[in-house]
């Protein structure tokens, strides 16, 4: 699989077009003006007449072979075969073979020293038999290890794939590669011909493209763009080209604005201004860069123009005319703009919208290992006493215990049946609106951090930002602490976006797993001089593990390390001492950027919330790891709110809530209507002590709750069967667990044997859902089942429609979409 995504959802979907004028919203232009939604093709001028060629990068021509390298095979130009593959050879201009299994692979080691993005990969071949041609990457040196990977692939689709037109013809296969990875990064590419057994297969050539290739095979315009891994909307253009735009000044206006390239030449952006009707343009930007692969900020001061229409010149020069040059998340904004709002809901003593929010979502974080929720260890000091001067939810449940499922959850306040993100390789519908595009309707500037695929263009989660940094940006893509690093680089830009509106979404991955923290924090708890044993007693127990996905993590289950000959309690407890001590690390990166916040003025001025996508089990249910259940290790997550003058200080809130419940409370104390139906609640009365009641209908009757009106809501956890190896096992497994007035039933509706199909909990005593009453309380289960169903027939109608492409939208607004690569 390579690196790279889908992009953005941007002003153009259906739904959001509908809720603009459904809700009166207020547009966006008072407070920021982005390049990219005024953008027509009209615009460019100067293109030139003819462009040279770029070369491939990657080219294996088996019609044309080349003199062979030193240490090269020429007989196949490097090609070897992987497995399932017998007679790999070079026969009459083109290379042959036939499968022996139906997951045949062939495989190449490139050694191409370029960090540009590898766009697509074009095929010409033949195979006799199957049904699709497959490719992959693997980006670390060491030989594959097939007899991880087959086992592996059976189970999970590689995302990159094109159906295979079986037969004797030649046939041209070009796909566009799902998440592309750098050229350099490239250590080995894997190509599945066919996906059956005893066929023959032909190939001519393989060609990998470049984004460079590909970019000057189309003309300039919209594109979602990287460098090093930080995407942001762009506007691509080539030298001489100058892209024109007339744009409101405004009040105290500004150029947001981020320049970079893919060349090795030197690349000269210009910036001029002229008041529309002047022909005499001010020149106001000259900056070149010489460095490729890098996005270099260069904000551009537009006060003098204040109160008038202006044209804005985007120009590029270089020596080759048709080099490449990306205009970078390019936004008129205003120095002290405030969105208009409709109502700020009314929490505690303030009435004011907040400048900046801030979404912070900890990966794999308990709260039962939190010192706010009554933990041993001082885990968090710092989050604690934040929490105490905001609201504490005391009991919130997650909507999936993985993130790939629950942060589609809090990003639409829709549960996983609705939102329809459920496997490994799911994408979020181009019909759902995101808490992050209500944000950039509202004129806010608005950036991602993510530190895992899930969170980011992998799963269309990127809808509404301007500016996505991808898990593999950071400087170690391996480390599973990144909350260091992510918090200098949203400091930095805060900084820049002080005086203007703001929505930040942090991922940080701390605690997940590795859960071994950075010095100082890796002995706080754990016995460093223990370190070794456990580690050989992870080599160990590796061994026994029997799910691939699990063995690759290293993630054990209570039979293997028995069978590992180990002590399962020990053995956990050792990684315990580690996950805490990397909940302590990620608390000291948010007292830091607090403490950035209180500098620049705008810790009082700003939303903070905080909480996790689900929990982590430490074999209270005999395994290790999450998204496995719905038991309370890992539906339950930390949750609060901060901002002082409007959330009340010291609230703590008993009420069982939800995750899907963040974002209606956000838009409520944002003062911005929601997009569309949210299925979440707004938590802002329980913030004040006043309760929430809401009935559950079913179709034809109103299941009613004993003292219902002082009874919360049901809250819903989601444990979805995957069939992909890349999501948790068990996979065929279905369950749902609804939890109200002190009970937890768990209907385990696609079942393993000996699983019973209902399992009731009473969580005061029995908060980690240990003893099954279902049998001692039928009268419970036979009370709850139907809250079940009529939550399921509620979830299923607010289902989105599938498929990329938002329905009542125009031919220019489809293109549009297309050119920024969030609908094919």
């Amino acid at each position: 699989m390579f690196r790279g995504d889908r992009p953005f959802a941007s002003l153009l979907t259906a739904g959001l077009l509908l809720s603009l004028s459904a809700c009166s919203r207020t547009s966006d232009t008072s407070t920021a003006i982005r390049l990219v939604d005024t953008f027509r093709p009209e615009m460019v001028k100067g293109t030139p007449a003819s462009v040279g060629q770029v070369p491939a990068l990657a080219l294996w021509d088996f019609a044309h072979p080349p003199d062979a390298k030193r240490g090269e095979e020429p007989a196949t130009l490097g090609w070897k075969t992987g497995v399932g593959v017998s007679a790999l050879a070079l026969r009459n201009g083109r290379l042959v073979g036939r499968s022996t299994d139906e997951v045949p692979i062939i495989y190449v080691t490139p050694k191409i020293e370029n960090d540009d993005q590898i766009y697509a990969v074009e095929i010409r071949m033949r195979a006799d038999k199957g049904a699709n041609v497959k490719v992959f990457g693997l980006t670390k040196p060491e030989p594959p290890d097939f007899k991880q990977i087959v086992p592996m692939t059976r189970g999970f689709p590689w995302p990159d794939t094109t159906p295979l037109l079986a037969g004797d013809q030649f046939q041209t296969y070009t796909i566009q590669i799902a998440r592309p990875t750098s050229f350099s990064q490239l250590q080995h590419f894997l190509l599945r011909p066919t996906d059956a057994a005893g066929a023959e297969f032909e190939i001519e050539s393989v060609r990998l493209v470049s984004r460079r290739e590909h970019l000057a095979r189309i003309p300039s315009g919209l594109g979602w763009q990287g460098l090093a891994e930080i995407y942001r909307e762009t506007l691509v253009a080539r030298s001489p080209e100058t892209v024109e735009v007339e744009v409101d000044a405004g009040s105290n206006s500004w150029l947001d604005l981020n320049v970079g390239t893919v060349e090795f030449a030197p690349v000269t952006f210009k910036v001029s201004a002229a008041p529309a009707g002047d022909a005499k343009a001010e020149s106001l930007l000259e900056h070149t860069i010489t460095m490729p692969h890098r996005w270099e900020s260069v904000p551009v001061d537009l006060s003098r123009y204040q109160g008038k229409k202006i044209r804005l010149s985007l120009s590029l020069q270089s020596a080759e005319p048709g080099t490449l040059g990306f205009w970078g998340s390019p936004v008129v904004r205003h120095n002290g703009s405030r969105p208009a709002v409709t109502k700020v809901a009314d929490g505690g003593a303030g009435k004011t919208a907040p400048q900046g929010v801030i979404l912070i979502v900890a990966d794999t974080l308990r709260p039962d290992h939190l010192s706010m929720y009554g933990y041993g260890r001082d885990t968090a000091p710092f989050l604690k006493r934040l929490a105490s001067e905001g609201a504490l939810f005391k009991d919130a449940v997650s909507q999936a215990t993985w993130t790939k499922v629950s942060t589609p959850a809090i990003m639409t306040s829709l549960y996983p049946t609705a939102h329809g993100v459920r496997d490994f390789t799911d994408k979020l519908p181009a019909a759902a609106n995101t808490l992050a595009e209500t944000f950039r309707s509202a004129g806010y500037a608005t950036v991602s951090y993510s530190s895992v695929l899930f969170t980011g263009k992998f799963t269309n989660l990127h809808q509404g930002f301007e500016e996505l940094h991808e898990s593999t940006s950071v400087a170690d893509p391996e480390s599973s602490k990144t909350a260091r690093e992510y918090v200098d680089r949203l400091t930095r830009w805060i900084e820049a976006h002080k005086n203007v509106p703001f929505f930040a979404f942090l991922h940080v991955f701390d605690p997940h797993d590795p859960y071994e923290p950075y010095p100082p924090y890796n002995g706080l708890w754990a016995d460093l001089k223990k370190k070794e044993e456990h580690l050989e007693h992870l080599k160990k127990v590796r061994e026994f593990i029997q799910d691939p996905l699990m063995k690759n993590f290293g993630m054990p289950n209570r039979e293997e390390l028995i069978k590992a000959g180990l002590d399962p309690e020990a053995y956990v407890n050792y990684d315990k001492d580690w996950y805490d001590g990397s909940i302590r690390a990620l608390d000291a990166e948010m007292a830091r950027l607090h403490e950035r916040l209180r500098t620049l003025g705008l810790s009082d001025k700003t939303l903070l919330v905080f909480t996790s996508d689900h929990g982590e089990e430490f074999l209270e249910h005999g395994k290790m790891f999450h998204g496995q259940s719905a038991y309370s290790e890992l539906g339950q997550v930390p949750l609060f709110f901060h901002l002082p003058g409007v959330v009340p200080s010291g609230a703590v809130v008993d009420q069982t809530v939800e995750s899907i419940d963040i974002m209606p409370t956000v838009l409520a104390l944002a003062g911005l209507n929601p997009p569309g139906k949210l299925m979440g609640h707004s938590l802002v009365p329980l913030m004040s002590g006043r309760r929430q009641a809401s009935p559950v209908t079913s179709n034809r009757s109103t299941v009613v709750h004993a003292n219902a009106a002082s009874a919360p809501k049901p809250a819903i956890t989601e444990k979805l069967p995957t069939r992909q190896a890349g999501g948790p096992p068990p996979r065929g497994t279905g369950s749902v667990a609804l939890i109200w007035n002190g009970w937890k039933l768990i209907h385990n509706y696609e079942r393993s044997a000996g699983v019973p199909e209902y399992e009731l909990y009473k969580r005061a005593d029995d908060p980690l859902d240990q003893h099954n009453l279902a049998e001692a309380h039928p009268e419970q289960v036979k009370l709850l089942r139907p809250m079940i169903d009529a939550w399921r027939q509620r979830a299923k109608a607010a289902r989105l429609p599938e498929g990329d492409a938002p329905e009542n939208l125009s031919k220019e607004e489809l293109q549009r979409l297309r050119a920024l690569g969030y609908v094919k």
